[in-house]
């Protein structure tokens, strides 16, 4: 039994305990995000300390707005979502003030596997993101993938 007991001890002890076995870095990763009919990038920064842990994620997409490239996040409250912020604004958070809270959500989750996407792009797993988050999933998908 402690032969048996020792061994298992051992082989918790070389996987890592189920420990982030991320490198210390930054990544950055990308993905195609096709939403409103255009063709964007999404992009993904990601911060790894010297213990394997996620301390710093940064999200964005590119957007054409008024025929100029720019992105999300940089237009802030002008992108329009948020109501009161444009004729069309519909949401309760501004698309930065959705990115921030799944920002945190990445870093308070030391990844991203609790992310359940749905098949049209949404998770219900970040309280104040409502919107779709399925490019930025595979952005930080990609940078994740180039730390381990």
């Amino acid at each position: 039994m402690k032969k048996l007991l020792s061994l298992l001890l051992v082989t918790v002890m070389l996987t890592g305990c189920g420990s982030n076995s991320l490198k210390e870095g930054t990544y950055e990763g990308s993905a195609v995000d096709n939403y409103g009919g255009q063709e964007n990038t999404a992009t993904a920064k990601v911060t790894i300390d010297k213990d394997g842990k996620i301390t710093d994620v940064y999200l964005d997409t590119t957007y054409i707005h008024n025929g100029e490239e720019t992105t999300k996040k940089t237009l802030g409250n002008e992108y329009g979502m948020k109501k009161g912020n444009s004729d069309y604004g519909q949401a309760d958070y501004e698309w930065f003030e959705q990115v921030e809270a799944l920002e945190q959500a990445v870093i308070d989750n030391q990844g991203i596997d609790f992310l359940n996407v749905d098949e049209d792009g949404y998770t219900d797993a970040v309280s104040k993101c409502t919107i779709k988050v399925d490019a930025l999933y595979k952005a930080l998908e990609d940078a994740l993938n180039k730390a381990k």
